[in-house]
């Protein structure tokens, strides 16, 4: 089976989504020295590496791991 007929349209849509938003919390979270930010950006950027052949189950997760960051930067308050 070769290796690029296994990515699917949907999947690399969300990849580039998620893997912007993970750049994004990264560059933020290292800029601003919070832990939070910068360990969901590497996840966010992960998924779109580990799970680029289903758009739902990177969607789910790359929500979860916005919740998760969300809560994580609020339990300092």
């Amino acid at each position: 089976m070769d290796f690029l007929s296994s990515f699917s349209a949907g999947g690399l849509i969300a990849s580039v989504i998620w893997g912007g938003l993970g750049m994004g919390f990264f560059v933020y979270g290292r800029k601003q020295r919070s832990a939070p930010a910068l360990l969901g950006g590497i996840a966010l950027m992960g998924i779109s590496f580990f799970m680029a052949n289903s758009a739902l189950w990177m969607s789910l997760a790359g929500a979860g791991i916005l919740v998760g960051v969300y809560y994580w930067s609020r339990q300092g308050e």
